[in-house]
């Protein structure tokens, strides 16, 4: 399979005609090799409109979904940035010059990723979803979905720093940009989205007696 071919079908396919007018982000998704964060015999279904499984359930985000959220963050080279379940996004954005982690819960996910990970230049971590690892990120994204809003991932962002998320707790879910501010968060619906959600961010369930 021609999968430099197959990337710029995905590019001009799936990303320039959904309004992803970012040129950086356009050459970024055009150099990483999206179909290096699968098992190898998945990585023909890497380009295609669909959300490919690297293991256990864990998925790659749709290009379109992930595309728009990228750009919504306006990622500028020298910052931080933190993928919390999304090593693609990871190499996409340290592509773009930015100083990128990519963390993951599931140690079996990481393996797969891991070299993919390294010839980009990302690091990759394992740690809960819950606890994101460092702080004072200008960037944290994720290619999965949050049932509730991730404060401790809003913690973990500078003043003045973004947070792109999908936050889905039915069969809809609504893709949000966060920007924090020095007395408080600001938050913006962007557009539709329905990619798996991170069970482990689900709330304790609570009892009334």
């Amino acid at each position: 399979m021609d999968f430099a071919a197959a990337r710029k079908i995905m590019v001009d396919s799936q990303v320039r005609v959904n309004d992803v007018t970012d040129r950086d982000l356009q050459a970024a998704l055009l150099a990483v090799p999206r179909e290096r964060f699968l098992p190898a015999d998945r990585a023909f279904a890497a380009y295609a409109e669909m959300e490919p499984e690297i293991a256990n359930g864990r998925r790659l985000m749709l290009p379109r979904d992930l595309s728009k959220l990228l750009m919504a963050l306006e990622p500028r080279a020298g910052e931080t940035a933190l993928a919390i379940a999304g090593p693609y996004a990871a190499a996409v954005l340290a592509q773009m010059g930015l100083s990128a982690t990519a963390q993951e819960a599931d140690a079996e996910v990481l393996d797969i990723v891991a070299p993919a990970l390294a010839e980009a230049g990302v690091e990759g971590v394992l740690a809960p979803f819950t606890r994101p690892v460092g702080e004072g990120y200008d960037i944290i994204v994720s290619e999965a979905a949050a049932p509730v809003r991730p404060d401790a991932w809003l913690a973990a962002l500078k003043v003045g720093g973004r947070l792109a998320v999908v936050e889905r707790s039915g069969p809809a879910g609504k893709a949000v940009l966060y920007v924090k501010g020095a007395s408080g968060l600001s938050r913006r619906e962007l557009f539709d989205s329905a990619p798996p959600v991170l069970g482990a961010l689900a709330p304790e369930p609570a009892f009334a007696l």
